[in-house]
């Protein structure tokens, strides 16, 4: 596949770094804005504008299947796209930053509205962000929190503390329920599939699969899940801050936002209805001790500066809070939050990146979600008739994977080894990403 980049931005080189060494790659954009990283990849560099159509040609953008526009300015990733349009009509993909240009935009879902002049596909990586925010948050103590199949079936991530009964035991000697699967465990440095005898350590992060019902009970079991989030504090009122008050108020969980600009407080006064909204710095440790934030269940830091961030999560976690999700604009900033006492570090663009990574997929396969920073994906294949009957013992992937979901019609299995599968059942698979292209070649061949 050729795809042509608007912006040798982060996010392009982040796009361009993931998918050059399968599909030709091609980064439009100012020389000055090009950096070393861009260098170090296989891939062309044309200076210009998007929305110049000699410039356009010259990416050779009719030879091409998908443009993705993410350069910092909004209203030049729109114009771009539209260009692209009117030039070769390939599917375009636009990066926005602001709420109104994404629901102007959104009218492209519309066929009624549809013709030769739209944007198929709008990405609002704040957007993305507040929605992985909100599933972690309401989650307690989950590292990561993804739903599948309608919200029938889940992944979980949770570290083992050293304290945990099952620290030291194999993985067969757990006593997980039933209607769980480990599918995966990140350890030190290193991501890899367990199997029965694997033991588990003390720091392992382990990753589940199973439906809400189980792993609700394996949480309460294993990871003191006794009591659900209640009580939040989120400091920074801007986009991510204010969508994510918005919904922990339609879950009823009590939440306080710190926003320091007066103006920005008046607005979060006005729009919601049951957040205490506070008017002050987020890094004033007086301020946090007297507004009792350290007795939050959870706190959340969404400014838009990763240094702020940073401070504002460490003093928050000095103060008592149970848990601490820190925003982190620059994505190779995550280890370093993680390795200071952060609990959790999100980043918007490794939520968008995921988002294109689905958009383009040419197959039968789609990658539900990226685990561990894009170490780990899940895969959802839909079987070819050819799998009817054969049971899931009967697999054999040329890689380390494990099936932990099937949907099967409107509702799922959690799979053991007797398992049968059946023609158009669809398999929930999670492995490594360097191992994502085997298994779904796996699936092409059989």
């Amino acid at each position: 596949m050729k795809i042509v980049i608007y912006g040798a931005t982060e996010i392009g080189c982040l796009l361009a770094t993931e998918f050059f060494e399968d599909h030709d790659i091609t980064i439009i954009d100012k020389e000055e804005n090009r950096t070393e990283e861009f260098d170090k990849l296989d891939i062309s560099f044309v200076q210009g504008s998007a929305a110049d159509s000699r410039v356009l040609k010259s990416a050779g953008i009719n030879d091409a299947d998908v443009f993705i526009a993410c350069t910092g300015y909004d209203e030049v990733n729109i114009v771009a796209c539209l260009a692209v349009k009117k030039v070769s009509g390939i599917r375009t993909i636009c990066f926005v930053s602001k709420s109104e240009y994404n629901n102007a935009l959104l009218i492209n879902n519309n066929t009624d509205y549809l013709n030769d002049f739209y944007i198929d596909y709008v990405i609002w990586p704040e957007e993305l962000l507040t929605q992985e925010l909100f599933r972690t948050v309401t989650v307690a103590h989950a590292l990561d929190v993804e739903n599948f199949a309608d919200g029938k079936a889940r992944l979980l991530e949770y570290k083992v503390k050293p304290d945990s009964v099952i620290v030291g035991k194999m993985v067969k000697d757990c006593g997980f329920t039933q209607d769980t699967i480990i599918v995966g465990i990140k350890r030190d440095d290193l991501l890899f599939i367990p199997n029965g005898l694997t033991e588990i350590n003390a720091d392992d992060k382990l990753i589940f699969m199973g439906t809400p019902h189980s792993l609700d009970i394996l949480a309460g079991t294993f990871f003191h899940e006794k009591k659900q989030v209640k009580t939040a504090a989120i400091i920074g009122g801007g986009n991510v801050g204010f969508m994510l008050a918005q919904n922990l108020e339609a879950l009823k969980i009590k939440t306080k936002i710190i926003e320091k600009d007066y103006d920005r407080c008046e607005f979060l006064s006005q729009e919601l209805g049951k957040t205490i909204v506070i008017n002050g710095d987020g890094t004033d440790l007086k301020l946090l001790s007297e507004e009792e934030i350290g007795e939050c269940d959870v706190a959340i830091s969404v400014t838009n500066n990763d240094e702020r961030n940073l401070l504002c999560s460490l003093l928050v976690k000095q103060l008592g809070v149970k848990r601490v999700i820190s925003r982190v604009s620059k994505v190779l900033n995550i280890p370093l939050f993680e390795k200071v006492g952060i609990d959790i570090a999100v980043s918007s663009k490794t939520s968008a990146i995921n988002e294109v990574r689905n958009d383009i997929d040419e197959t039968n396969v789609d990658i539900l979600a990226l685990v561990e920073q894009g170490e780990g994906e899940v895969l959802e294949i839909q079987l070819d008739e050819e799998f009817n009957g054969k049971y899931i013992k009967d697999l054999r992937f040329p890689a380390p994977a494990v099936v932990g979901i099937i949907q099967r019609h409107t509702g799922v299995v959690i799979p053991k080894g007797d398992t049968r599968l059946n023609f158009n059942d669809i398999l929930i698979i999670f492995t490594k990403a360097e191992n994502a292209d085997k298994i779904k070649n796996y699936f092409k061949v059989m």
